[in-house]
């Protein structure tokens, strides 16, 4: 079993869910399966299927028989449901974002903490790494990954250090990466500036942000009228999203009305106003709790 940190939110997200005990429910992100565990202890006969694309998180799987772990971005999720028989569904949970394990293995590229090669990648077997956006990226598509998924407003500064440094020879490190950018940080702010720089690079990597948004347009579809959606994000982007979604039925926010100004295209109802947050407790005992938001919705 591979090593993983306690699941944020843990209880009130499967209480959200609203599980009974015959439910079909769907975990989307397994990583060490500490949301999966905790949804068994509330199913008897019913159904558990979870998604994790990590290789690493295969070896957490529980020996039981109502669960079953998909090796699967969450962006394939109808096709996996339906080829599994698993539609229509009761719960789903998204908890999105990087697990504590890939933070924690320096290998993987995608902590601040370690010297390791650029990789980042989420699922192993894709080809994009952080080495080739950084080395082959184009200037303007290096400006808007900094700008759109780092929200950086020094993002052309940020390109011209990287493109004078790959011009001499390519960048291979973290540690080369963070020494040619140094110059590109507020005094005082090295840490926040380096932390959304790596979260540029992880969302460009893993096609995050596009991931979520097929994950949230398939939702409607795999579940079933009434039910639960809950969706724990870790940074503004995702969480505007999730939040777009519930309230207007598409990503981009856009609130459609018919001919006569009836509101049109909802598919949720939000079951919580504002995002639950964790308690001062738990962000003290698991400090990548502390930027979590968690939406519930439940399907119209």
């Amino acid at each position: 079993m591979v090593k993983y940190h306690e699941p944020v939110l843990r209880d009130a997200a499967v209480e959200g869910l609203a599980i009974q005990p015959n439910s079909i429910c769907i975990d989307v992100t397994f990583g060490g399966g500490g949301h999966s565990r905790a949804i068994l202890e509330k199913l008897e006969n019913g159904r558990l299927i979870a998604f994790d694309q990590d290789m690493d998180a295969l070896a957490n799987k529980p020996d039981d028989k109502r669960f079953e772990l998909v090796h699967d971005n969450f962006r394939n999720l109808h096709f996996c449901l339906e080829e599994i028989k698993a539609t229509p569904a009761d719960a789903l949970l998204a908890d999105l974002g990087v697990s504590s394990h890939q933070f924690d293995e320096a290998a993987r590229g995608f902590s601040i903490r370690f010297n390791a090669g650029l990789d980042m990648r989420m699922d192993q077997r894709s080809e994009l790494t952080a080495k080739e956006i950084l080395n082959f990226y184009q200037e303007h598509e290096l400006i808007r990954i900094f700008r759109e998924y780092g929200e950086l407003k020094n993002a052309k500064r940020v390109m011209q250090a990287i493109v004078r440094a790959r011009a001499i020879k390519q960048i291979e490190t973290v540690d080369e990466l963070k020494t040619i950018v140094a110059g590109c940080a507020m005094r005082g702010k090295e840490h926040s500036f380096l932390a959304q720089l790596f979260q540029a690079l992880r969302i460009e990597v893993n096609d995050e942000l596009g991931a979520l948004r097929d994950l949230l347009e398939q939702s409607p579809t795999v579940l079933r009228e009434g039910g639960r959606l809950v969706v724990i994000s870790y940074h503004s982007l995702e969480d505007r999203m999730v939040k777009n979604f519930i309230n207007t039925g598409n990503t981009a926010g856009e609130l459609q009305k018919d001919f006569f100004g009836n509101v049109i295209g909802l598919k949720f109802k939000s079951i919580t106003r504002k995002p639950v947050e964790p308690s001062e407790e738990e962000v003290l005992a698991n400090p990548r709790s502390r930027s979590a938001k968690m939406r519930i919705a439940e399907k119209l």
